[in-house]
């Protein structure tokens, strides 16, 4: 017997996409705008003016109490005991194997308040995870369904943000990866400055009832700025240039975070925290692959989950993520190799579709704005 269909759930901005025209895609459970004017009008509007992004998907996961830091610390690899209030920090989970769960945005509130932010693919996975690490150490709240999270992206997010009233103005001072509640068009927010973008930016929390007002105000601000609204698919081009990993892409529960380039935020000297064991034993036994950016040197394009060939056509990989970049204006992707094959300047060969194109290793990430 054929299980039921469960219906797509829709943000409170459903209607706001519809009225301009969004080409709506389901997205982890999510009816999502994939598009608008076009996915390469759109990404270069974030990376020569601004754009706005409906992320209200993510999961919001809140701990609280006099042990809410030791618990966020123990299911995380990265330190948020560095934190000050105000702060927030990239980091992933860990599962005890090592591998990754999800990759998440910590924010300190208070030293007894966490805000968590989770994929919208793993939020059922994730809260269970923390609720479960919760119990009778400190409170737990899921918090997603009751916000909404807007992000601003490009060169002139923080010039849109000063028209905004209230609060605006003051927001081009907020340094990266720090967060600070504000008024924006009368709607009361938190306003982090992080983004997936690779460009600067801010991310908007808010409460559900009052996202449909503040996108149309900051669209309709926007437009002399040359704002464009932005959907799933510049979204995943912009953060392919940027060399950030997308879960279920190049980073699952198959993954170690040490084979993906995300050494960086696993802290082995903060003390125990879920999956150090396994990550120390990675890391002492080598890595066998890593993840890789590489640029197609012939005509083709790589996509999500086509075969790395060495030269003489043995699998030995798989991209990971794929697409023409925009702004390089060239056909990038990222997939692991073996570490024998992961040095810049290798060459090897994608299988697109039975067809053999030349690629090679190159440094990443593929774009950075200047400072």
């Amino acid at each position: 017997m054929d299980q039921p269909q469960v219906p797509l759930r829709r943000t409170p901005l459903y209607d706001e996409h519809v009225a301009l025209g969004g080409r709506l895609v389901p997205f982890a459970g999510w009816e999502m705008p994939v598009q608008y004017k076009g996915v390469t009008e759109e990404h270069r509007a974030v990376r020569t003016a601004v754009g706005i992004f409906d992320v209200c998907h993510m999961g919001e996961l809140v701990l609280s109490g006099d042990y809410a830091a030791d618990v966020v610390n123990y299911l995380i690899t990265n330190d948020a005991k560095r934190l000050m209030d105000g702060q927030a920090l990239y980091t992933v989970a860990c599962n005890d194997a090592g591998t990754i769960l999800d990759d998440l945005i910590v924010y300190r509130v208070s030293q007894t308040k966490w805000l968590i932010v989770c994929n919208a693919s793993n939020r059922d996975k994730m809260a269970a995870h923390f609720r479960a690490a919760a119990v009778n150490h400190c409170d737990f709240d899921d918090a997603s369904d009751r916000t909404a999270l807007i992000a601003l992206q490009g060169p002139k997010a923080l010039a849109l943000l000063a028209q905004a009233g209230g609060d605006g103005p003051a927001l081009a001072e907020l340094p990266a990866f720090h967060f600070r509640d504000a008024t924006l068009a009368n709607v009361p927010c938190t306003v982090a400055r992080t983004g997936y973008t690779g460009e600067d930016g801010v991310e908007i929390f808010c409460p559900t009832d009052g996202a449909a007002q503040l996108w149309r105000a900051l669209v309709q601000l926007g437009g002399p700025l040359g704002l464009e609204p932005a959907g799933l698919g510049a979204r995943d081009t912009l953060r392919l240039e940027a060399r950030l990993s997308l879960y279920g892409n190049e980073i699952d529960e198959t993954t170690n975070p040490l084979e993906a380039g995300l050494s960086w935020v696993v802290k082995l000297g903060k003390g125990d925290f879920v999956g150090r064991t396994a990550l120390e034993r990675f890391k002492a036994a080598g890595l066998t692959r890593k993840l890789v950016g590489f640029e197609m040197t012939g005509r083709g394009i790589a996509r999500h989950g086509y075969p790395l060939l060495d030269k003489v056509g043995i699998k030995v990989g798989v991209c990971t993520s794929g697409s023409p970049g925009p702004t390089v204006g060239k056909n990038i992707g990222l997939g692991y190799l073996p570490t024998s094959l992961a040095e810049v300047g290798t060459s090897f060969e994608v299988d697109c579709r039975g067809r053999s194109v030349s690629a090679v290793v190159v440094k990443t990430p593929f774009y950075k704005r200047s400072s």
